[in-house]
């Protein structure tokens, strides 16, 4: 079986069906966000427990003899819809890590290297976007534990128009964003609650889910915000695809102030080097919107940080480099101004120390679920 995943309008996808006459299809229609709540992991091993008619998505992955992705470029890396298809395909893929190469990954299910072709469409690109996405999909595949068989960019197609933005000269408030889908139990809450407590200007934090269904209503309430500030998560290598889905609307839709960005990034895996291709894609919606991106903050280890920041401060411990970097960020907001990006590791704490913890910790939740290590490694 050969699967190609797109989000083609149908009149565009009638254009070229017959080239994949034969092929399971996987198209654009309502679909859930991940919840990351890894019960694809230590609940029902290989399943995501939304039953939206994609909770299966790591079986058919396994199942295809090769992958065809079809996106409208967004934002260096796919559309809201289509990263929501990878970001459901978790469970292909075990929660213990492994060192691949000089990177921290998840274990492979099965002893295959599926391969994939990549097709962007929508925005005419330089090579320098171009490289800059090829990198991007080459670490999507090497997360999941694929390969990249080809990128094509497809030519002669509309660049979107950037709307002009109001300039806005009061930076006094500001909204800590976090758009994971667990909300105030969330490491990004987590980290956002510790970042707040460092700024002098008005700031609350809102949360994205509630506003799922009310993207107008989340669009109005950030209208006259100046100071944006991303609290997320990394899903697959990249945002989150409800985050992506905000940022298309705000790209349709929104005409209002000019706005100062800032990012507050975080993820499980060990090294903050891979929140670059997050980190570009935040840059590029900046660059679409007009908006300022005046620099952020990536922590690695996030599952770790996240539990510790609970129980001792932040600035003492393995949060240490992370806690400075918040304090240059929120100096950097409090006083108006921008710096460059900033990557940091837990302090004092080797990787191998790292793995063999977080590896243990994933054994003993799949064993609080009634899930046996054979259920964990289980194949589909």
């Amino acid at each position: 079986m050969k699967l190609v995943i797109h989000d083609l309008k149908p009149e565009q996808w009638n254009k070229i069906s017959r080239i994949y006459a034969g092929w399971k299809t996987i198209s654009e229609k309502p679909i859930r966000p991940c919840n990351g709540c890894f019960c694809c992991w230590n609940k029902t091993p290989g399943q995501c427990v939304i039953r939206d008619g994609f909770e299966n998505m790591g079986k058919l992955i396994h199942v295809a003899d090769e992958i065809t992705v079809i996106s409208r470029y967004t934002y260096g890396g796919f559309s809201s819809f289509v990263k929501n298809v990878f970001d459901r395909c978790l469970g292909y893929v075990l929660p213990q890590f492994e060192v691949v190469g000089k990177e921290t990954h998840h274990q492979k299910r099965y002893d295959e290297n599926k391969p994939f072709t990549f097709v962007f469409y929508g925005q005419k690109l330089d090579e320098k976007e171009k490289e800059k996405t090829a990198r991007y999909v080459k670490a999507v595949c090497t997360n999941i534990r694929g390969h990249v068989r080809k990128v094509i960019f497809e030519k002669n197609l509309i660049v979107p128009a950037n709307g002009k933005r109001i300039e806005y000269q009061s930076y006094d408030r500001a909204v800590l964003l976090n758009p994971s889908m667990r909300s105030n139990i969330a490491n990004s809450y987590r980290f956002a609650k510790e970042f707040s407590s460092r700024l002098k200007i008005e700031n609350e934090i809102l949360n994205l889910q509630p506003y799922l269904n009310d993207m107008d209503g989340l669009l109005e309430r950030l209208y006259e915000i100046p100071v944006l500030v991303l609290c997320t998560p990394l899903y697959v290598d990249g945002l989150p695809s409800q985050l992506i889905r905000l940022m298309e609307r705000f790209q349709e839709e929104y005409h209002g102030l000019r706005k100062r960005v800032y990012l507050l990034a975080n993820m499980g895996l060990y090294e903050s080097s891979q929140l670059e291709s997050l980190f570009t894609a935040v840059k590029q919606w900046c660059q679409v919107m007009g908006f300022d991106y005046c620099g952020g903050l990536g922590i690695s280890a996030g599952e770790l940080l996240g539990t510790l920041i609970q129980h001792l401060p932040f600035s003492l411990g393995p949060g240490k480099s992370s806690a400075r970097g918040m304090k240059k960020l929120a100096k950097a907001i409090n006083a108006n101004t921008a710096i460059e990006d900033i990557y940091t590791q837990p302090f004092l704490f080797p990787r191998f120390l790292y793995i063999q913890i977080a590896n243990r910790n994933w054994n003993i939740t799949a064993r609080k679920n009634g899930i046996t290590p054979e259920d964990l490694y289980r194949q589909f």
